[in-house]
């Protein structure tokens, strides 16, 4: 039997509401992985990457269609186009072409793992404010509710399903960022100073990494 982490929960005055939550210390409670951590950071970052960077090759480049001298007698060294890499405006040799690859793959597994360790560090840290609901429709609601909360910094709010109202509401407000529950990333967690999430969301997250 995994062992339990009792938390406690507010609601959005941030009043401590009778019940409390345990989570499950398997996804809450483990040793933390700094390396499979470090990997899914890197394929999340190298995964964001759009890749549209392009450079022009000789061929692509406007221009350079005579020869500009003649080959042999004029002392200079011989050139076939003005457009030739060596010369200044023509093209690129081993540049971005457009449709370059940065693609990483991580296993299931280890993705668990890593998200695991971060919600563990999280936890450790007591950074992880567990809400009963969240119901701001307006931006100056959603400033009162977290301020009411105690959180005053970067922060990562865990919906369980869509609210686009709430979603809307907190967009306009610097330093926080909103996603559910299936679609947290280590990245996230680890960028946030503070994870708030709704007592639905953590259910869920756990549910999804056990």
């Amino acid at each position: 039997m995994a062992k339990r982490i009792s938390m406690v929960v507010l609601n959005q005055n941030g009043e401590e509401l009778e019940k409390k939550v345990n989570l499950n210390g398997d996804v809450f409670g483990i040793e933390p992985n700094t390396q499979v951590m470090f990997d899914a950071v890197q394929v999340y970052q190298a995964n964001k990457r759009q890749a549209t960077a392009k450079t022009k090759t000789r061929a692509e480049v406007r221009g350079g269609g005579k020869k500009p001298w003649r080959q042999k007698g004029t002392g200079r060294a011989r050139a076939g186009s003005s457009r030739s890499p060596i010369w200044v405006g023509g093209g690129t040799v081993f540049g971005p072409i457009g449709n370059q690859n940065f693609k990483l793959k991580m296993n299931k597994k280890s993705h668990a793992l890593a998200l695991k360790s971060a919600l563990s560090i999280k936890a450790n840290e007591k950074n992880i404010v567990l809400v009963e609901s969240l119901t701001s429709t307006k931006t100056k609601e959603v400033v009162k509710t977290l301020e009411a909360l105690k959180v005053d910094s970067k922060a990562l709010v865990v919906l369980a399903e869509e609210n686009e109202e709430f979603t809307r509401a907190a967009r306009n407000v610097p330093f926080v960022k909103v996603v559910l529950a299936n679609n947290v990333s280590v990245y996230d967690l680890i960028n946030a100073t503070k994870l708030v999430m709704t007592v639905d969301a953590a259910k869920a997250v756990e549910g999804g990494l056990k």
